[in-house]
């Protein structure tokens, strides 16, 4: 089940990883994502701090991490087709060992902050 921060990233657990994306709301706002910075496998990340960008023809946009602990994951394709970052359920990258930062919302309260 994905859980969402007020930031509109996306955080969902498997495999003892927690996998990062950004919601389908931040995707529309961006537009189509032209470069993906990608944090280096093995970075230590902390819960709602940046970690990596997203680069679209209308803005650059920080991504934060909704968990801390170390990068055991990239997304690698994203560099090819960047323009997949905002496409629903990409995982841009995942957390090994996670930490959840506290504060995350269903689906359901995160649209109903949308208005």
């Amino acid at each position: 089940m994905k859980q969402y921060t007020g930031t509109h990233e996306w955080v969902e657990l498997r495999d003892g990883m927690a996998y990062v994306g950004i919601s389908a709301h931040a995707a529309e706002e961006l537009g189509e994502v032209v470069y993906v910075d990608l944090p280096e496998t093995g970075a230590e990340v902390t819960a709602g701090e940046p970690c990596c960008e997203l680069e679209s023809v209308k803005a650059v946009a920080e991504v934060n991490s909704p968990a801390s602990g170390r990068v055991g994951a990239v997304n690698d394709e994203l560099a090819d087709s960047p323009e997949k970052a905002g496409e629903e359920g990409v995982w841009i990258f995942a957390v090994a060992d996670p930490v959840l930062a506290d504060g995350l919302m269903s689906e359901a309260e995160y649209l109903a902050t949308l208005g």
